[in-house]
């Protein structure tokens, strides 16, 4: 019978084997992975399946949709309430009182 460092040792060996043919399976998939998108032309974007940037995603700015005609503040509607839209409903105003 094996005793425990034995066992450990054995171990130890069949963990480094098994770290080595994972280390070298996965560089022939990158390997193949990388003539596939070589021949096919393709960019990591396109294999991680992201949508290219636009211009209307690239956060540009919102036109406001609420001002306070007293001040000229304004508000998109994103986002917190500002205080001055905050303070107004609950000064029994509408949200439509405020509408651009």
């Amino acid at each position: 019978m094996d005793t425990i460092q034995e066992l450990l040792a054995k171990r130890a060996e069949i963990d480094k084997k098994i770290a080595d043919a994972r280390r070298d399976e996965r560089a022939s998939a990158i390997s193949k992975v990388r003539a596939l998108m070589a021949e096919h032309g393709l960019t990591a974007a396109d294999v991680a399946g992201k949508a290219p940037v636009t211009r209307s995603t690239s956060g540009g700015k919102v036109a406001p949709k609420y001002r306070n005609k007293a001040t000229g503040d304004t508000w998109t509607g994103r986002g917190l309430q500002p205080k001055w839209l905050r303070a107004a409903l609950e000064a029994g105003k509408k949200l439509e009182d405020f509408t651009i």
